[in-house]
């Protein structure tokens, strides 16, 4: 993953996802939210059920996500297709202000490093103008195949499988929106400079996690001596 700067997340591939047998939908309240903006935005029942079988097929490749955007391409019989489905971003006010909601209670934090997505920071955060949670409207697809629709059903599989990973990993939404895992842990870690006050368990938190980040980024580049982060 490279380093996109403020409001902007580096390149991250999601390994090809194997095939998976039942619905295609996700199992998170969050990621069915996330299922249910990707039908709104489809055209009719017939997409859905085609998307559902190649994601369930795994004929979706490897995702790539990046700030506003996901990328696979997918198999659909002798055929490859390339598909790519953008979101809007969240603007500078709202990463602050989704900021501030996570920190608003202790236990937000740890939550997401643990790969829930609490309501209540959704509904706070949305009192606060901001809207995490994607709906069909913003969601704009393209494919190189010769279909009329968008989405057709090759950017709905790559949708669905999306969601997998969102209902796996908050962080994947989040980034999608233009705030990644470090930069929301280094505007905490700010803050926390800003506010000794801040409760104990959320100072822990942002310092196991950067601590985390920077073993991951050594062990990427070679370097076996970590002992001095654990």
């Amino acid at each position: 993953m490279t380093d996109g700067g403020p409001g902007r997340v580096g390149r991250v591939t999601h390994p090809r996802i194997r095939p998976r047998r039942g619905a295609a939908r996700a199992g998170t309240w969050w990621g069915k939210a996330w299922v249910r903006a990707a039908e709104e935005s489809a055209y009719g029942d017939g997409d859905l059920k085609a998307a559902r079988s190649l994601a369930r097929a795994g004929s979706v490749g490897a995702i790539t996500i990046t700030t506003g955007r996901f990328l696979a391409a997918v198999e659909d019989g002798d055929e490859l297709w390339s598909t790519g489905t953008t979101l809007p971003v969240l603007d500078e006010a709202d990463r602050a202000a989704f900021v501030e909601a996570v920190a608003a209670e202790s236990g937000r934090l740890p939550a997401l490093l643990a790969g829930e997505l609490p309501h209540a920071l959704v509904e706070h955060a949305e009192e606060a103008g901001v809207e995490l949670l994607p709906f069909g409207g913003e969601l704009e697809a393209s494919c190189t195949c010769s279909a009329w629709v968008d989405p057709c059903a090759h950017a709905l599989a790559a949708a669905y499988q999306v969601a997998w990973l969102v209902d796996a990993d908050p962080f994947v939404l989040l980034a999608l929106r233009g705030l990644s895992r470090e930069d929301l842990l280094a505007r905490l870690h700010d803050r926390e400079e800003r506010r000794p006050e801040m409760p104990d368990d959320v100072a822990l938190a942002v310092d196991a996690a950067t601590r985390a980040t920077r073993i991951l980024q050594l062990l990427e580049a070679g370097e076996l001596d970590v002992e001095h982060l654990l």
